[in-house]
């Protein structure tokens, strides 16, 4: 039987799709087999999907990957760990020739593998050993050639991966679980400058190896110089070898490739869609294809990554691999008939909503009073809020598609193992600051919100806080509110409906992705079917559309993020059976002093129970401060949140208190008291001499940029439930002596942690000139605030430091990171 010689028309038929003309500029799918312009995603609409991200080049590009990566690997060395050492030329030319210098020292010899900078399908590329020979001015890609591979039947091979982006913001990454094995067609050996030209033993493309008269065609699963990932997954597991790290590797390997092409993809992204709210559908999606070979202990290595793989068949298992890659990936995307009429109706309504002005927050007078300008910061503040909630249940309904049309594929980003989306998130903050570093100002303000990592119940809770705020500055009587019903119930009665603020009210089952308007009949009608019928332009670039039929009307949504009408509780958002506290005992405890401050006191990290005791007064800000990985602890309380609204007398008052606090502050030794604790600080000063070399290479070589963070992150923690007890504000990151503590910190942790180490001089008030060259106004009391902090940053390095030291003395092991005493 004749194969078809691309599965894209094959996917395109199975699923009802139809192809238009190439210059039908308003198909629903648009599919490029190359890079697409900025230009063209610019101008898509909301509801279309073209199958390139902008800015994805920076890692499909050898040279781009190369170079990004490099960045990577300067700051998480051990993470980056699964690319070959590469040189770009001609800038790194001598680089190379010094590395090469080193080996004949050593009297070692390697042997390199050269590839053009922007080469494909295996041209151009050759072996070397003698690397004089190389053209210094060329623009090439040389890295160190994988000489000891697993092999498997004595042929080399390496594996195709297909890899499905869903979205750049948030980042939505999925691997599909089969792919293919792809054999040398002559034996391997070991490179030698006999075998060096026979590139049918040391090349894996496809490409190179079935112009050889050894490529076996053979469509028996286990026999063929190409196979399936699935049948080499069963081989693994034949031969004991551990499948279940193998797939593990494989995924970080992926995930970690994909955080240094973000910031990029992200940035372009939002350059091309600049008026597309943060959370929305993403009109960019992409399948990669990851090229990842295996060395002899099983460990993937990766070699390169095409952004436009070939879907082209001409075995019966490129049919069946690539055809499932498609066809669950189309799924995935759940681009349904309704969305371009929804999404006209969107874009009327965005037009009646600004014409008419509703849901915009106005503008202050200069004459406006006190209480409006509170009122004024408090709708702006629910606004917000009420966005982001809108995003959280828009992300809530997504996930719930993905989980029900995953097929084969699986979800590798954002991971459900929370200890590894804890390294990954580590990893994304690094790439951000490498990419980030004196640019993008405003996605480096936005990759800061608080509230990107704020979970639906703790937004609610914040409009609550609004509500009750409100009702204090506009003088009415407060409103009696009910006990929240039970998740159990299926609703509530009307009238404890009318006891409780409107959008409290329940959020019906119904809610989908685009929950901000019901949907008509017609459209439930077309929501229940997999995929309707569209139209596709069929050429080099190719577009889907559906087919021209009348439909019902039905409500006009709103095409604001904002929620226009009351917001609702949804089902998926609990509230905690401790909320039903009366509210008498609500406003109570709210208004309850919090406890006077004491050194000796130490800091207890509130349980889940305590942070749920009641709705108004729980801490959201606990979920969104990163818990430290950290050796030490600062004496502290946590109190309760009250409104940012304050005189400059209060707040020169709470700047008091806060160095009353700072002060009183002393780390904690893990298993020693205060007074030992002193003395051990103390035993380092008074013997600096002997500890400064020691500590020196601690802090500035033996820890990379991760773990000098986490350092100060043993402070930054604790420093920030100070803030949240003394000030009552949840969201400490809007004061501006916390955004002084930031800087300070960024300072600290200034090349390489140079910054800090710079306080142990005489010297030691050099961060002081951060403040100084801005025209930031900054208090007598607020620079004692900070002078404070800087010493107990310094005081938190020498315990951890001592802490290493003693461990290691007594057990001979360095103690885990993950060691939170």
């Amino acid at each position: 039987e004749e194969l078809f010689t691309c599965t894209i028309r094959i996917a395109i038929n199975e699923m009802d799709f139809i192809k238009t003309r190439d210059e039908d500029e308003t198909a629903n799918l648009i599919w490029n087999d190359s890079a697409v312009q900025h230009e063209k995603i610019a101008e898509l609409r909301n509801y279309q999907r073209i199958n390139h991200f902008p800015g994805m080049g920076e890692i499909c590009r050898k040279d781009c990957l190369a170079r990004n990566t490099s960045k990577m690997i300067k700051c998480q060395p051990q993470e980056y760990s699964f690319i070959p050492k590469t040189w770009i030329f001609p800038a790194e030319y001598t680089q190379f020739q010094n590395y090469v210098t080193e080996l004949r020292r050593k009297r070692k010899q390697k042997t390199f593998i050269v590839k053009p900078a922007n080469g494909a399908m295996g041209h151009g590329i050759s072996l070397i050993r003698n690397c004089e020979k190389l053209p210094a001015q060329e623009h090439l890609i040389v890295q160190e050639y994988l000489d000891k591979p697993f092999l498997m039947e004595g042929y080399k091979f390496d594996l195709r991966v297909y890899i499905l982006v869903t979205s750049c913001d948030p980042l939505r990454i999925f691997l599909y679980k089969d792919g293919l094995v792809r054999m040398g067609t002559e034996k391997y050996h070991a490179p030698t400058e006999a075998n060096l030209s026979q590139l049918y033993m040391h090349l894996t493309n496809y490409s190179v190896n079935k112009h050889n008269e050894n490529f076996e065609r053979d469509e028996t699963v286990d026999k063929g110089s190409k196979r399936s990932i699935s049948w080499f997954t069963e081989f693994l597991r034949s031969n004991d070898y551990d499948v279940a790290k193998f797939w593990g590797d494989i995924s970080e390997l992926v995930v970690k490739t994909l955080i240094v092409a973000e910031p990029h993809v992200l940035h372009a992204y939002r350059m091309c869609r600049p008026g597309q709210p943060p959370g929305s559908d993403s009109v960019c999606f992409e399948v990669l294809g990851f090229d990842i070979i295996l060395d002899r202990k099983l460990k993937p290595w990766l070699l390169e990554i095409n952004r436009a793989p070939s879907f082209g068949t001409d075995q019966k298992i490129d049919y069946n691999v690539k055809k499932g890659v498609l066809l669950n990936a189309l799924k995935l995307l759940n681009i349904r008939a309704s969305d371009k009429k929804r999404n006209l109706a969107q874009q009327k309504a965005e037009a009646q909503r600004r014409l008419y002005g509703h849901g915009s927050v106005k503008k202050l007078s200069a004459s406006s009073s006190d209480r409006e300008k509170q009122r004024h910061t408090l709708e702006r503040r629910r606004e917000e809020l009420k966005e982001r909630l809108a995003q959280v249940r828009k992300q809530i309904s997504r996930e719930e598609h993905e989980k029900q049309h995953l097929g084969n594929y699986r979800r590798i980003y954002p991971p459900d193992d929370k200890l590894l989306l804890e390294k990954y998130e580590s990893l994304l903050s690094a790439a951000f600051q490498t990419f980030l570093a004196g640019r993008a100002a405003s996605l480096q303000k936005e990759m800061n919100n608080p509230l990107k990592r704020m979970k639906e119940e703790d937004i609610l809770d914040l409009l609550e806080q609004c509500e009750l705020d409100d009702e204090k500055l506009t003088g009415k009587s407060s409103r009696q509110r009910g006990p929240k019903p039970l998740t159990a119930m299926p609703e509530c009665s009307q009238s404890s409906k009318r006891q409780r603020p409107d959008y409290l009210a329940d959020f019906t089952s119904g809610s989908s992705a685009d929950n901000s308007c019901s949907s008509s009949d017609e459209d439930e009608e077309e929501r229940r079917k997999t995929f309707p019928a569209f139209y596709v332009a069929f050429t080099g670039r190719m577009g889907w559309k559906h087919p021209v039929k009348s439909l019902k009307s039905s409500p006009v949504p709103s095409a604001s993020p904002t929620l226009p009408g009351p917001i609702r509780r949804s089902i998926s958002c609990p509230r905690s059976i401790a909320s039903l506290s009366s509210p008498g005992e609500v406003r109570s405890s709210s208004t309850r002093p919090s406890p006077t401050f004491s050194s000796a006191a130490p800091l207890v990290r509130p349980s889940s129970a305590t942070l749920r005791s009641h709705s108004l007064s729980r801490s959201v800000s606990a979920p969104r401060v990163p818990h430290s990985n950290s050796l030490g602890t600062i004496h502290s309380n946590i109190g309760d949140p009250l409104i940012n609204l304050r005189s400059k007398e209060q707040e020169a008052e709470l700047v008091n208190q806060t160095l009353a606090a700072l002060t009183a502050m002393r780390i904690r030794f893990p298993g020693k008291s205060e007074e030992e604790a002193e003395s051990v600080l103390d035993e380092i000063l008074d013997n600096w001499k002997y500890h400064k070399s020691k500590v020196a290479s601690y802090w500035l070589v033996k820890l990379d940029s991760t773990k000098q963070r986490k350092v100060l992150d043993i402070v930054r923690t604790n420093v920030r439930s100070a803030l949240q007890r003394i000030w009552r504000e949840p969201d400490v990151d809007s004061l501006h002596l916390y955004r002084l503590f930031n800087r300070v910190f960024n300072r600290l942790l200034w090349s390489h942690g140079q910054g800090l180490w710079s306080c142990f001089s005489n010297s030691s008030s050099s961060w002081e000139h951060i403040f100084s060259k801005s025209s930031e106004v900054v208090s007598p009391q607020e620079l004692k605030c900070c002078r404070r902090l800087v010493q107990l940053c310094r005081d938190c390095l020498l315990v951890v430091y001592k802490f290493v030291s003693e461990s290691r003395s007594l057990t001979g092991l360095i103690p885990e990171w993950d060691d939170t005493r």
